[in-house]
Formats: C-alpha cells, sequence, structure tokens
C-alpha cells in the first residue's frame, strides 16, 4: 500500500457548533492505482483529501505515505515529505504567472534543489503534448493547457501519490477529457498512484475504484 490511513478523525469547531468532517475512516490505496473520491458537498472528501496529503493534520488517527507517518512529522518534516513524494494538482491550476509553463513544470525541482532528468521532462512534455508552447506564460494558455502543465509538474519529480482536487472543475468537455486522460497515462505508462477528488460521475468513470463518502464516513 502506498497510503493507508487509520480511524481518520477531522472535527472543526467546538461545541455545539463541532463538525465532524471525518468520523473514523479508513482508506488503503494500492501503488499504480487510479482513486477516485466521490460525495455531496460537504461529505468529507476534500477534507480526506488534504489530510490524506499532509496539507491538514486529523484530529486523531494516522496516514501514512510511503512508509513515513505522516502524523507524527514536525511542520519542516512535513514540508520535506510533500515536496519529495506528494504531486498536487488542484481546480484553480496554481501555476506562477511570470513563470514559463517549463519553468512551472520544473519548479518543484528548482524547489528541491534537484537537476531535471531531461529525458523524463522530455517524455511528460511530449505526453502533455505542449512543446510548441513552452515559452509562454500561464496568461498565454488555455484552461486546458494550464491543466496540463499542472499535471506535468506533479509528475515532474515522480511523486509516491499524485492528489488531485477537481482537476476537471474548471474545465469544458473537451479539456476535461483530455486531462483525465494524462492522468489516465500517468497510472498506465508511468506506474504513478492517483488519488483524485470529484463531484462528476462521468470524471470518476475513468479511475480503478471509486470511494464514496457522505458525512464524515466512508459509503
Amino acid at each position: 500500500m502506498i497510503v493507508t490511513a487509520s480511524h481518520l478523525h477531522r472535527n472543526y469547531g467546538t461545541g455545539e457548533a463541532e463538525v465532524h468532517a471525518l468520523d473514523g475512516v479508513d482508506v488503503a490505496i494500492d501503488e499504480r492505482r487510479f482513486v477516485a473520491v466521490m460525495g455531496p458537498s460537504g461529505s468529507g472528501k476534500s477534507t480526506l483529501m488534504h489530510v490524506l496529503a499532509g496539507l491538514d493534520r486529523p484530529t486523531s488517527g494516522t496516514v501514512e505515505i510511503a512508509g513515513t507517518e505522516v502524523t507524527r512529522l514536525d511542520d519542516k518534516k512535513l514540508t520535506e515529505l510533500r515536496r519529495d513524494k506528494v504531486g498536487f494538482i488542484f481546480q484553480a491550476f496554481n501555476l506562477l504567472p511570470v513563470l514559463t509553463a517549463e519553468e512551472n513544470i520544473l519548479l518543484p525541482l528548482s524547489i528541491a534543489g534537484r537537476s531535471p532528468d531531461r529525458e523524463w521532462v522530455d517524455r511528460l512534455i511530449d505526453t502533455i503534448g505542449l512543446r510548441d508552447r513552452l515559452s509562454h506564460r500561464p496568461s498565454e494558455l488555455s484552461g486546458g493547457q494550464q491543466q496540463r502543465v499542472a499535471v506535468a509538474r506533479a509528475l515532474a519529480s515522480r511523486p509516491a501519490v499524485i492528489f488531485a482536487d477537481e482537476p476537471t472543475g474548471n474545465l469544458d468537455s473537451t479539456s476535461s477529457r483530455e486531462v483525465l486522460e494524462l492522468l489516465r497515462t500517468a497510472v498506465d505508462a508511468f506506474g504513478q498512484t492517483v488519488v483524485m477528488v470529484t463531484h462528476d460521475a462521468d470524471a470518476a468513470q475513468i479511475a480503478d475504484e471509486t470511494i464514496e463518502m457522505a458525512d464524515g464516513k466512508i459509503v
């Protein structure tokens, strides 16, 4: 298992206003799998992803990524783990506007002080089909192209797992399909593990398995 979580609870607020966003959740995700996390708004799916990815700490319970217990790490070690072991794709793309597409793709490696594996990066660029747009800044790219750059950025450091939070939420149907096929390729051709939060049943169909959530529990 590349990601495991046991007895996860995440509470917000206190007293009568307390909300149980996660209510005793157990998760086990195999390597080289594409897992979709679905559920209505407020079901806890985004909270689950943030806790699994080390972006938020659970109130109780444990999370392991690639054999490291995330919940015991201090902030510095947690930052290093996210940098080295985790890739992120967000609904809002989160590209840096002052950097070119290529610079955005290489950003995680730059931050980590690592030299890019040129062969790997070239393969990613060819896979996303944007070689002729590498010198363009995000404002010069369509939404679908920006999200493809974000997918390549998440893959650039060959993380243990990629977390995608509504990656097609801001895209039209054609761009959505392209991004989903790219994530599918990441699993099938590159051996990645992808965990995708989505409210879109059509998007979830491309996954190997689906985790359905409601009221902070897996149903």
